[in-house]
């Protein structure tokens, strides 16, 4: 027997729920299907527990600090593990359980626990129940990749979802993998006590960044004791007694380091490879990720993809505004594309980095005019007052049209104060809005308007 519906969702991420209200109070009959845990990586194993984690390693490491500030502790501070994560547990405990409720008391909305598979483009099973709808929204995210490495098989490992429930200190973590997942366990781990190594494979951390970007975050994370190994091009991994070694060269002469326990941190795969997408006809990349166009439709009529499966952005916000997109275009007459948004994401490591639009790099690739503006934290006022001068804000501007093209601050508050700069842009208004408004002192945000106030032309870029 197949039950029919106005639609049905697929997985209860960050875009999922909220879709599935907005359509509930329309009118449309809703059918959410979740196999395992409400609210999918960002509340589960990702942004939630990771920054909660980050929380108390910045606890941490404001202890270890305590006596630069005149703060004397009467014994060196020590971690506890089991309440870190107890701690952890209970917020995204709180998280996940919202969710569900909130879905399993929504009006109009009938939850099914299971593993959805397609049969048709517009048929769904979910274990003996199979479900029809004219509309589908595929919002399944993505797991974390584990690479074919040579030795894989003969040691033991973690992922950032089996560091959830880590509740004890390594002596010295390995991290294979110099991106976001992997910098931010690495700090919270060295500021925990663990001694960390970091592996990746490229020629510097960060790499999708500029080169100023990477070699600043990688001090930062040096001077904290954390060493880093880069353009480890041929990683193999082997057992030592109890202890993991990972070989660092491609010289065979044995350059390898050793710790006792290991993460891999190199990337995501989408879950798309038991979907039974085939049988609705639906492309995936070679990678696996489901295409969309500009407004998060799949090459089959009335099929969606949202949040990390499509790969349109691989963040929590992106996921969001994909509900968004797709709530405007359908339900409320207000035409909005993937293409309005401002690319913009953060790495929380600490300080933060956080970055809108355009680096170095692509502005020079651009061909445009370009000026840049850039000022060290360590001229920061508010930064100095906090002992937190590490890092810099830099930021590109089109010289002919005034418009801001991009900004990078790596600094403390970094995460927050890009935003004046991202809303600027979005509303396609002159750098000169931002630059001539009063900001309020002390705080870092000031800054953004001395500093763009003293533009310079970028070396490199036209002229």
């Amino acid at each position: 027997m197949t039950t029919a519906f106005d639609a049905i969702i697929i997985g209860t991420g960050q875009a999922g729920p909220s879709l599935a209200a907005r359509l509930a109070s329309a009118g449309r009959r809703v059918a959410v299907i979740e196999r395992s845990r409400f609210g999918g990586t960002c509340v589960n194993y990702g942004c939630i527990p990771t920054k909660t984690l980050v929380a108390s390693a910045r606890a941490a490491r404001f202890a270890q600090r305590a006596a630069e500030f005149g703060v004397v502790l009467d014994a060196p501070p020590r971690m506890d593990m089991k309440r870190v994560k107890a701690r952890k547990d209970d917020i995204v405990r709180a998280s996940t359980e919202g969710v569900e409720g909130w879905m399993r008391g929504l009006d109009g909305a009938t939850v099914f626990d299971g593993h959805a598979r397609f049969e048709a483009a517009n048929r769904v099973r979910v274990g003996d129940d199979l479900l029809e709808a004219p509309q589908i929204f595929i919002n399944v995210g993505t797991r974390p990749y584990v690479p074919p490495l040579d030795g894989i098989d003969d040691v033991p490992f973690w992922t950032n979802t089996d560091m959830m429930d880590v509740d004890f200190l390594p002596r010295h973590l390995i991290v294979v993998g110099g991106s976001y997942i992997g910098l931010e366990f690495g700090q919270m781990y060295r500021r925990f006590g663990s001694e960390v190594t970091i592996v990746e494979r490229s020629p510097r951390i960060i790499a999708r960044e500029d080169e100023a970007v990477s070699a600043a975050v990688q001090a930062i994370l040096e001077d904290e004791g954390i060493t880093v190994h880069t353009g480890s091009e041929c990683i193999a991994l082997k057992r030592h007694g109890d202890d993991v070694g990972v070989g660092l060269d491609c010289d065979g002469e044995g350059h390898e380091a050793t710790g006792s326990h290991l993460l891999l941190a190199v990337g995501r795969s989408p879950n798309t490879d038991d979907l039974g997408l085939e049988h609705a006809g639906i492309e995936v990349d070679e990678r696996g990720y489901v295409p969309v166009d500009d407004h998060l439709q799949t090459n089959v009529p009335g099929i969606y993809a949202l949040g990390d499966v499509n790969g349109r952005g691989a963040f929590t916000h992106t996921s969001y505004n994909d509900f968004e997109i797709v709530a405007a275009n359908l339900l409320d007459d207000d035409p909005r594309a993937v293409s309005d948004r401002v690319l913009c994401y953060a790495l929380y490591t600490d300080p933060p980095f956080a970055r809108v639009g355009m680096n170095d790099a692509e502005a020079r690739a651009s061909g445009r005019k370009v000026l840049v503006g850039h000022r060290e934290m360590k001229h920061v006022g508010r930064a100095k007052e906090m002992s937190e001068t590490h890092g810099f804000m830099r930021f590109l501007v089109d010289a002919d049209t005034r418009r801001i093209l991009g900004a990078t601050i790596l600094g403390v508050g970094g995460d927050e104060v890009i935003h004046a700069v991202l809303d600027v842009m979005y509303a396609d208004a002159p750098y000169t809005v931002i630059q001539r408004a009063m900001h309020i002192h002390p705080t870092v945000s000031e800054l953004v308007p001395t500093t763009l106030g003293a533009l310079e032309p970028l070396e490199g870029a036209t002229v």
